[in-house]
């Protein structure tokens, strides 16, 4: 660990106090977008989280029918269960325990998202998160993409005293993942064991933040941290900050991107810049412009 004037400390803690229901199959918390402001994550618009939750058999899919997204990305990774995704450029795929979907909604597109198939008729435990990716001004009408990114192909770090970091998208000690972004961003899961650490190194000026998806952590060898936390980091004073394992098969989502700083106008599905855009983007969704998707 570097010298304490250089050490990132955290600025705030969360713990999830309502969840809301996405379409049937997602009972959702947001840690964004309240208590923290959404320009205080900038670039991450939203982080919505699914706490591990069960759902019994089901020989018909629950799920969210077809929606439009438009001027951002959708991150969705998947710790427990399995799920199916489709879009209206005709893309289809399942992701599942420790996989990553990386959408780029980019000019338009609408698509859906279900319990898979077959985990639906087995029922059991779903536990995932769904970020949104804001885009630059430069590539709000970029081409819509999807980034499937396996977990038994990731980058995988190892740490000291056990486990690893498996990074997603950015770099850590060296080494990239293989997501790629429209901006500079790290989006890693750290896989810790009782008694693994790591140091974590991120430029001042980068939102940062953490999720504590299971066991339990100690920042900077004093603040504990639980399941289901949530801790933003604060800029301007350090650069650096530890993570220690308090139980085995700890798991923690970082995220650290550098601000973006553009102007927002935000409704519903739709992210832009302008409010002209905003009524753009809607009178595009409504003409059919996003595609057809049953």
């Amino acid at each position: 660990m570097e010298t304490t004037k250089n050490i990132r400390r955290i600025e705030t803690v969360l713990k999830p106090e309502t969840f809301t229901w996405v379409g049937d199959a997602f009972y959702t918390t947001s840690f964004i977008g309240n208590k923290i402001s959404r320009r205080r994550m900038d670039p991450f618009f939203a982080v919505g989280y699914n706490a591990d939750i069960h759902f019994d058999a089901r020989e018909i899919p629950r799920g969210v029918g077809a929606h439009p997204h438009k001027g951002f990305e959708t991150v969705t990774l998947a710790y427990k269960g399995k799920i199916e995704h489709g879009d209206s450029l005709g893309n289809h795929g399942v992701i599942g325990e420790g996989d990553v979907q990386w959408m780029t909604a980019g000019s338009g597109i609408l698509h859906k998202e279900h319990h898979e198939k077959e985990w639906s008729k087995m029922g059991g435990n779903l536990q995932m998160v769904q970020m949104w990716v804001n885009l630059p001004v430069k590539d709000k009408e970029t081409e819509p993409k999807y980034q499937d990114l396996y977990f038994d192909t990731m980058t995988k770090v190892p740490l000291e005293n056990g486990g690893y970091v498996d990074v997603i998208a950015g770099e850590y000690q060296g080494q990239k993942g293989k997501g790629t972004t429209f901006s500079p961003i790290n989006l890693f899961n750290a896989r810790l064991e009782k008694g693994s650490k790591g140091d974590f190194t991120f430029p001042k000026n980068y939102n940062t933040a953490i999720l504590v998806i299971e066991g339990s952590i100690k920042v900077n060898d004093d603040e504990i941290l639980e399941q289901n936390t949530f801790a933003m980091f604060e800029n301007d004073n350090g650069e650096t900050f530890s993570l220690e394992g308090l139980s085995d098969n700890t798991i923690v989502l970082m995220m650290s991107g550098e601000p973006l700083n553009e102007p927002i106008a935000h409704y519903g599905p739709f992210v832009m810049n302008t409010q002209e855009q905003l009524a753009k983007a809607f009178e595009d969704f409504s003409s059919g412009k996003f595609g057809y998707l049953v």
